[in-house]
């Protein structure tokens, strides 16, 4: 149905859509062109995708997103591209396995710390965090000013 090689051109992946392929659609592993660009570090290719319409969080048979895909080949690039389209850091393969955890398993240290300080960045900002830290929100309780402490060593 389609196929990416690392000689990949866009003109090649546009040829692709024009014989009525969707841009979502998998072959007998359930990935997606965006797999394929992810997993062969064709950033160019997948930023053209995801233009075109494909999902960033599709899961194949194994449970595994572009991102995934991205992070177990080391690309940087492709997992920069995937993170301005808002793919899901968080999801899971079948194993149980993030990304993130993907990367840093298969060696890609910079990959992995990427990934973490984005999932931490988008934890420590989101409005739904529970345990907000107090440094980074207006907590009468950290203001000396207003914080009556009195009676609390009791």
């Amino acid at each position: 149905m389609f196929l990416l090689d690392s000689d990949s051109q866009l003109d090649c992946i546009s040829n692709l859509f024009e014989g009525g392929d969707a841009v979502n659609s998998s072959n007998v592993l359930g990935q997606s062109p965006a797999h394929l660009a992810a997993c062969s570090g064709q950033a160019f290719c997948l930023l053209w995708l995801l233009q075109t319409g494909a999902d960033a969080n599709q899961q194949d048979n194994n449970g595994e997103t572009p991102m995934h895909k991205a992070a177990k080949a080391g690309s940087l690039e492709c997992i920069s591209v995937l993170v301005a389209s808002d793919a899901q850091l968080g999801l899971c393969n079948n194993e149980g396995r993030t990304a993130e955890e993907l990367a840093l398993s298969y060696g890609f240290e910079e990959c992995g710390r990427f990934l973490n300080t984005l999932r931490m960045t988008r934890l420590l900002t989101s409005s739904s965090t529970p345990l907000m830290p107090a440094e980074l929100v207006a907590c009468p309780l950290t203001d000396a000013q207003s914080a009556d402490l009195t009676g609390l060593d009791r």
